[in-house]
């Protein structure tokens, strides 16, 4: 799986991602617990951040937010939604972010868009980046996947997930220095159960 390749899929769909996935899912809640008691000063690093409505909307008016994403389209939609937003192009196995720059990550259906053999590389940057103290909030496969689907959300748009499953992901964020605080299931805006991690960076 290129990174190019998820780039132009997600510059192509535009706008039908935002109407595809609701702005305010039950996975929104979870936002509280990454602030709340969060004693680390910084922003928040939105990885993956798409649109923005459905992860920075809900945190900017807490903390500063900077809102990453690989897709131009995409950032130039998080501009127009939340104009707050400090937005960063990027890839999350090489963050442009200084070390110990955020108090935490919120990466919401992002990195399994990276080949599963470089998640541990997303993990340890996302670590670098955060201080000490700082969190993490994410999603997690349960089971591990390679999958591509072809015309999502508009016709001739591939698009491409990866992932290694839960244990192996568990392990990934130990090793890049991540102490799980949390992991729950919830159903998502989609009607999905989704499983969902808070870490805390060592």
């Amino acid at each position: 799986m290129h990174p190019d390749a998820v780039r132009e899929a997600y510059d192509a769909v535009g706008e039908a991602y935002g109407e595809f996935r609701r702005t305010d899912g039950p996975e929104t809640a979870l936002f509280d617990d990454l602030l709340d008691g969060l004693a680390v000063r910084g922003p928040i690093l939105d990885a993956g951040c798409g649109d923005g409505r459905r992860t920075a909307a809900h945190i900017v008016d807490s903390r500063p937010v900077v809102g990453l994403d690989i897709s131009a389209a995409q950032l130039r939609l998080a501009g127009d939604h939340v104009p707050a937003v400090d937005r960063v192009q990027g890839d999350m196995t090489t963050l442009p972010l200084a070390d110990d720059s955020v108090a935490g990550v919120v990466a919401y259906y992002a990195v399994f868009h990276v080949d599963r053999q470089r998640h541990g590389e997303v993990y340890r940057e996302f670590a670098r980046a955060t201080k000490p103290g700082g969190r993490l909030l994410a999603n997690v496969s349960q089971r591990p996947m390679d999958g591509t689907r072809s015309d999502w959300l508009r016709d001739g748009v591939d698009m491409y997930w990866s992932a290694p499953g839960r244990a192996k992901t568990l392990s990934l964020l130990d090793d890049a220095g991540f102490e799980v605080v949390w992991e729950r299931t919830v159903r998502d805006g989609l009607g999905e159960q989704v499983t969902f991690v808070l870490c805390e960076r060592r």
